[in-house]
């Protein structure tokens, strides 16, 4: 049965703020206001992935979650930040990316207040609007070099190593490190103990597993490799103590897109290669092809079965949802509220024009990626990053049909974002840069006529 006013965001009615949150809360205020621009990220992330969602604050009847203050700490800063012709708020300008992402949350707001057409709808699409729209630009905002990618990437790890070693600790002693936070013990399935830590087991295995490839380029860079060997042990603890298939899919996924580096001159390809065996398979199989995701099941224990019948009844009532989404999935099946698969949300609150934008982030990143890298192509130190960044960017489309995004995802899945869009304006920047030594080479090796 559906959680009543899950849509609408459920929680406590009143403030839950335990002593240890509120004192961590004011000093990552301080440092994200205080710190200079690329160093306020890291007690950004530290505070955001160590806080529960469910710590709030209420005042006037306003409902406000800590991870929703930090976000709007960010966002005040921003809005202060004068920039320069040196120092932009956003790297680059705004970028074809970040249109999309701003249309995405716009047109989901907008659809899931048609979808409703009540005042709580409202109040919870706006608090949403906060969680995208608001994490997304202070992602832009914080991570504005790649000085900033790299503090990015080292606060992951250590968040990692926080998360890692409690998980690990209660495939032992059965008892959540943070229950003094109001944490629940780890639950068991199937006789294996699934670690929640603080994001729950689903969430932070996913967390975990995506960031394999940026822990892999943080070894390249040698100040940080003690940071991306512990990044690396810890994420992996993650994801073997959540004990759950998406997490171990996400990881594989990495893996699996860093495989692929010796044929990145080749992807177009491999792309179409990868079209035509899924058209293959679709058309032998005794099933659509999106039946094979009730087969994988990493830990024998997995729900798959619900993950297949979520994308095949979203196919199957594409009239319900193409216009402006639909809410009454729940009548599909068998807990059909459950809607553990990204794209199948985006399709459902937004109708198929955000899914379509919400597609269109991921094809943006790699067009962006991919042009990127040919034009720094030989500079492996660049296209290294740039590969890592689209093997994270892999992963996580892997990790979308295993788990909705909720809000700490979002959050991780944002600064992503921001990497790339940092990552390719500075390959550009290398290229024009390289241009125009070359040219000016060039002049000066040529005299200048007699008279001049």
């Amino acid at each position: 049965m559906e959680p009543k006013n899950l849509r609408f965001g459920g929680g406590a009615g009143d403030t839950i703020l335990h002593l240890p949150i509120a004192v961590g809360m004011l000093i990552a205020i301080v440092l994200i206001l205080i710190l200079p621009r690329r160093k306020a990220i890291t007690p950004f992330l530290l505070a955001f992935f160590t806080i529960p969602v469910y710590e709030q604050l209420v005042l006037g009847g306003v409902h406000l979650t800590m991870l929703q203050i930090l976000i709007l700490t960010v966002l005040g800063r921003m809005a202060a930040f004068r920039g320069t012709s040196s120092e932009k708020r956003f790297t680059g300008g705004f970028n074809a990316l970040d249109k999309v992402v701003v249309l995405w949350s716009l047109l989901e707001l907008t659809m899931f207040c048609l979808q409703f057409m009540e005042t709580q709808a409202l109040i919870r699409g706006l608090a949403g609007l906060i969680e995208s729209l608001g994490g997304y630009l202070a992602a832009r905002f914080l991570i504005p070099d790649r000085e900033a990618l790299r503090r990015t990437i080292r606060a992951m790890a250590i968040i990692c190593v926080i998360q890692g070693a409690s998980m690990v600790s209660e495939q032992f002693t059965h008892q959540n490190v943070f229950s003094f936070l109001g944490k629940w013990p780890p639950p068991i399935r199937d006789g294996h103990v699934r670690s929640e830590g603080i994001m729950g087991s689903l969430y932070g295995g996913v967390f975990a597993g995506v960031l394999i490839p940026l822990f892999l380029w943080l070894w390249t860079e040698r100040k940080s490799r003690m940071a991306a060997c512990a990044g690396l042990v810890g994420a992996t603890a993650m994801v073997w103590a959540s004990h759950a298939s998406t997490s171990w899919m996400a990881y594989g996924a990495s893996i699996v897109g860093l495989g692929f580096w010796p044929l990145r001159r080749q992807m177009r390809l491999v792309r179409w290669g990868l079209v035509a065996m899924l058209v293959g398979l679709h058309l032998v199989m005794h099933g659509p092809v999106w039946s094979l995701i009730e087969k994988v099941d990493l830990t024998g224990g997995s729900s798959s079965y619900h993950r297949y019948m979520l994308v095949d009844n979203c196919i199957r009532h594409f009239g319900d949802w193409w216009l402006i989404g639909y809410k009454y999935y729940g009548s599909w099946g068998f807990d059909m509220w459950d809607l553990c698969n990204q794209f199948v949300v985006a399709a459902l609150t937004g109708g198929l024009v955000t899914l379509v934008l919400y597609i269109m982030i991921f094809t943006r990143s790699f067009g962006a990626i991919g042009t990127a890298r040919k034009k720094v192509s030989g500079n492996r130190r660049q296209e290294w990053l740039l590969w890592c960044l689209g093997a994270d960017l892999f992963a996580n489309i892997v990790a979308h049909f295993g788990i909705n995004y909720m809000v700490e995802l979002m959050m991780s899945f944002f600064p992503l974002l921001a990497c790339i869009s940092v990552a390719t304006f500075e390959a550009k920047w290398h290229v024009l840069a390289r241009v125009e030594i070359l040219s000016d080479s060039d002049s000066a090796s040529v005299p200048e006529p007699v008279g001049a």
